[in-house]
């Protein structure tokens, strides 16, 4: 099993990554979240990975965390989930935010994600509700105590084309600065998180 990728980023393109290690490339398949922190062509890359085995296909995915390729794994453990397919939901969403779904039994939320119908948001409840608040979390926590605010600036973001996983690091950050009071409504905490980006 091929487990972790270190070497030099030689293309990028769509969801994917060739990163050359000891003359070989390898191309791994990559969320966006991961995809946003690969380095430019020509720069050193650590990638944890996943190497799936079918019969048609030999596919490597790659992740920038352990809790994103944790989460690939329990995914792609449902039937009727591929590896695209995971890739797509952590694209779309973070793993806070999954977990929150799943914990939550909020099928809504879970038939928003790419790929995602009612029976497959069912079966992602029942079969990982006990498995998935193992899986760390990469951006805001599972317990943050966001405000409504917050959670609308993030909603916010989304619409405006940022990565749910940017959209939480940009309010992370806005949270984290001397400017930020909870008082603040979620078009100054859009505001700030914009300048900040800037």
């Amino acid at each position: 099993m091929i487990a972790q990728l270190r070497g030099q980023v030689v293309a990028k393109g769509g969801m994917d990554v060739v990163v050359d290690c000891g003359g070989v490339g390898y191309a791994v398949s990559v969320p966006l979240s991961t995809l946003d922190v690969v380095p430019n062509v020509g720069q050193p890359v650590t990638l944890l990975t996943v190497f799936v085995v079918r019969e048609d296909a030999f596919s490597l995915y790659g992740f920038a965390t352990e809790g994103e390729r944790e989460a690939f794994k329990l995914l792609t453990s449902i039937q009727g989930i591929g590896g695209r397919i995971a890739l797509g939901i952590l694209s779309a969403t973070s793993i806070a935010e999954f977990q929150r779904a799943v914990l939550q039994n909020n099928l809504h939320a879970l038939m928003r994600l790419p790929g995602i119908g009612k029976k497959t948001a069912e079966r992602l409840v029942v079969e990982l509700r006990d498995k998935v608040i193992a899986v760390p979390t990469d951006g805001l926590p599972l317990s943050s105590g966001l405000s409504q605010s917050t959670q609308d600036a993030i909603d916010a973001l989304q619409a405006l084309g940022y990565t749910r996983v940017a959209a939480e690091k940009a309010v992370k950050a806005v949270v984290s600065s001397p400017d930020y009071s909870t008082t603040q409504s979620s078009e100054e905490i859009i505001r700030l998180a914009l300048r900040m980006q800037q």
